[in-house]
C-alpha cells in the first residue's frame, strides 16, 4: 500500500475507541448533548453574532470548503454561497436585511479549518452554512463554544450527526452506501469496496454491508486506497480480483457477476482511468458508486456509454439534476454566476449549499422582526421548525435525538436516498422518488 495513512482527523464516523453498546452509546451521546446544550444556555455564544441582522446591520454567515488541494476539493460551495448572497440581496435581502457571506479555504487540513472557524467567531457569523470539511475536531469546538449553528454540512464526519449544533440536510455517506448496498444485494455476486485509506473511509464498509446484508448478501471486501494518489492500478486489480474471486476471462465465471463499488470522492475519475486499463483482463463486472464520487462529467470522461460506468447504479441524496425541483437553484446560478465555472449544478456540494441556505432562510423568516443572532437561529431550528425544500428532500425537522441515535447518529434526520442508473452514458433516475434507509442503518454493525 502506498500513500499516506490516516490523513483525516479522529472526528470522522464512530472512532474505534467508541466501544460501548448501542443503548450505552445512545445514552452517552444524549448526555453529551445535554451538557453541550447546558453550556450554551449559560452564556456560550453570547459574544459572536449577537448583533447580526439587527437594525441596519447585515446578517453575517460563513461557507467554507477545500480548494486547490491534492485531495477532495469543493470550490463550487463557497462560490455558490456568494452567488446566493448576491441573488437574495437583489431580491430585498432576508426580511429587509442584507446577507453577507464570508468564505474560507479549509484546505483539507486541521490548521486551515480551525482558522476558518476562528474567523467565523471573530467576525460575528450567526451560522456556518453549506460547508465541507473532514476535520470536525478542528472546527466544532470553536462553533460549539460560540453557539454558532452548522447548517447543512456535506455529511462526511461523525460529529455532523452527533453535535447538538449541527443541522444536517442529508444522510451523508452512511445513507448513500446503505442504499447502494441494499440495491446491489439482489444483483451482485462478490462485492469489493474501494474507499479512502482514512478514518472517514473506515466508516464506509459497515454502511455498505448494512445494505448488502439487509438484502441477504454476505457483505463486501474492503479495499483501502490513498485519497491523493495519481494512479490506482494496484487497487483496481485488487478490486477486480476480489469481485471475480480471482477468475480471469479465460477461466470463465459462474453465477452472478461481481461488482466494484468506488467511493473515492474527487479521485474516482483518476481511479477509473486505472480501472479501465486493468478491467480487460477479468470477466465482466458491474460498477457502482455514490454521487459526490461521480457525476455526469466523470461519466463522460470515463467513456460515457462505452465506459465502465455504463449500467452502474448510483445513489444520491437528492433528485437527478434534470428534475424540475432544481429550477430555483439554476435560476440563481443563471442570474448571478452564469460564467463562474466553479459552480456546477450537478455537483452535490453546490446542491447541498443551496438546500442549506434554504434552511437558513426559513429560520430567519421565522424570527420576524427579532434580531438575527446565532442563538436566535439555533432556537428557531430547535423549536421544531419544519423546513420544506420544494421536493429536494423530505420535510426537515431537527429534534433533540432522532431514530438513528441508537447507532450514534442522533442528528441524522434525513435517511432518504435516490437511486439512479447510467443508461447510454447518461445518469438517469432508476426509481421514482426516495428510498428511506433508516431501518437498514439501524441494523448497521458500528460497534
Amino acid at each position: 500500500m502506498t500513500g499516506k495513512r490516516r490523513t483525516s482527523t479522529r472526528s470522522t464516523f464512530l472512532p474505534r475507541s467508541f466501544r460501548c453498546t448501542r443503548s450505552g452509546r445512545a445514552t452517552a451521546l444524549a448526555a453529551g448533548a445535554l451538557a453541550a446544550c447546558a453550556s450554551l444556555a449559560v452564556g456560550c455564544g453570547v459574544v459572536p453574532g449577537t448583533t447580526g441582522g439587527s437594525g441596519g446591520d447585515p446578517i453575517i454567515v460563513m461557507t467554507w470548503a477545500p480548494e486547490g488541494t491534492s485531495a477532495t476539493n469543493k470550490p463550487g460551495m463557497p462560490a455558490f454561497a456568494l452567488a446566493y448572497a448576491r441573488w437574495i440581496n437583489a431580491e430585498g435581502g432576508l426580511g429587509g436585511r442584507k446577507l453577507k457571506v464570508l468564505t474560507c479555504n479549509a484546505r483539507n487540513d486541521t490548521v486551515s479549518t480551525a482558522k476558518c472557524a476562528r474567523r467565523a467567531v471573530k467576525e460575528g457569523a450567526v451560522a456556518v452554512i453549506g460547508s465541507y470539511s473532514q476535520h470536525s475536531d478542528a472546527f466544532f469546538p470553536y462553533l460549539e463554544g460560540a453557539g454558532i449553528p452548522y447548517i447543512g454540512g456535506y455529511g462526511v464526519t461523525n460529529a455532523e450527526f452527533t453535535s447538538p449544533l449541527s443541522y444536517p440536510v442529508n444522510g451523508g455517506q452512511p445513507a448513500l452506501l446503505a442504499g447502494l448496498g441494499k440495491e446491489l444485494a439482489a444483483t451482485c455476486g462478490a462485492v469489493s469496496l474501494v474507499r479512502p485509506d482514512t478514518i472517514a473511509g473506515d466508516a464506509l464498509p459497515p454502511m455498505l454491508d448494512a445494505g448488502l446484508t439487509a438484502g441477504g448478501h454476505a457483505g463486501s471486501k474492503d479495499l483501502r486506497a490513498p485519497e491523493d494518489a495519481t494512479e490506482y492500478s494496484a487497487q483496481a486489480r485488487s478490486a477486480l480480483r476480489a469481485a471475480t474471486a480471482g477468475r480471469t476471462k479465460d477461466e470463465g465465471a459462474d453465477g452472478e457477476n461481481g461488482c466494484v463499488v468506488t467511493a473515492l470522492g474527487d479521485r474516482t475519475s483518476t481511479y477509473m482511468d486505472s480501472f479501465r486499463r486493468t478491467r480487460e483482463d477479468y470477466p465482466e463486472v458491474r460498477t457502482a458508486t455514490v454521487l459526490g464520487s461521480v457525476d455526469q462529467t466523470v461519466i463522460n470522461a470515463s467513456g460515457a456509454a462505452s465506459g465502465p460506468f455504463e449500467g452502474a447504479y448510483v445513489t444520491g441524496w437528492y433528485p437527478a439534476t434534470s428534475d424540475a425541483a432544481w429550477a430555483p437553484m439554476k435560476k440563481v446560478i443563471s442570474e448571478e454566476a452564469f460564467s463562474d465555472t466553479r459552480i456546477d449544478p450537478t455537483d452535490t456540494g453546490v446542491q447541498t449549499t443551496w438546500i442549506a441556505y434554504t434552511v437558513f432562510r426559513r429560520a430567519v423568516e421565522s424570527l420576524g422582526d427579532d434580531a438575527v443572532t446565532a442563538n436566535a437561529v439555533r432556537g428557531a431550528l430547535d423549536d421544531g421548525l419544519k423546513v420544506t425544500t420544494g421536493g429536494l428532500t423530505p420535510t426537515l425537522r431537527w429534534q433533540f435525538t432522532d431514530r438513528l441515535a441508537s447507532i450514534g447518529f442522533p442528528r441524522l434526520v434525513n435517511a432518504d436516498v435516490t437511486l439512479q442508473n447510467v443508461q447510454k452514458g447518461v445518469l438517469a433516475p432508476a426509481k421514482k422518488g426516495f428510498v428511506d434507509v433508516t431501518q437498514t442503518l439501524e441494523k448497521a454493525d458500528v460497534g
